[in-house]
């Protein structure tokens, strides 16, 4: 699991800064079967970012519950450098576990979310196994 002091550093270091959208909804990245392009729209929360954060919040948003997005395949075909890996794989651990605090009895997303969508992120979220395996 992500410390503090590991958490203070993906935050604090990204490798290298990028552009980013910072919201991996799937309906943010529209399919161009014509053009065979992927087009990305809602900037509202876009900033300087890195690849590791945007690849881990494509992977863990809970649009993707419902969807068939194979994160490991995404993953897999994605060039990355063994550090990048490595803070895919800890964005990754933060994120689903933001999920699991927002989707909560008491988390600010439960009411608008379809019921089961807690249990379904369970039942999904990122095991040990496959997450070191990405190393």
């Amino acid at each position: 699991m992500v410390g503090h002091e590991r958490s203070r550093q993906l935050t604090a270091d990204p490798l290298p800064p990028t552009l980013g959208l910072s919201d991996g909804n799937h309906a943010n990245y529209l399919w161009d079967d014509h053009d065979r392009q992927v087009r990305i729209i809602d900037w509202e929360d876009s900033g300087r970012s890195d690849r590791a954060f945007e690849l881990a919040e494509v992977c863990e948003h809970i649009s993707r519950v419902d969807g068939a997005l194979d994160a490991e395949q995404l993953l897999a075909a994605t060039e990355l450098t063994r550090q990048e890996r490595e803070r895919v794989r800890d964005f990754r651990q933060l994120l689903a576990l933001g999920w699991f605090l927002m989707l909560g009895p008491d988390g600010p997303s439960a009411a608008r979310n379809p019921a089961g969508t807690l249990e379904r992120q369970a039942r999904r979220g990122p095991s040990p196994a496959r997450l070191t395996a990405n190393r």
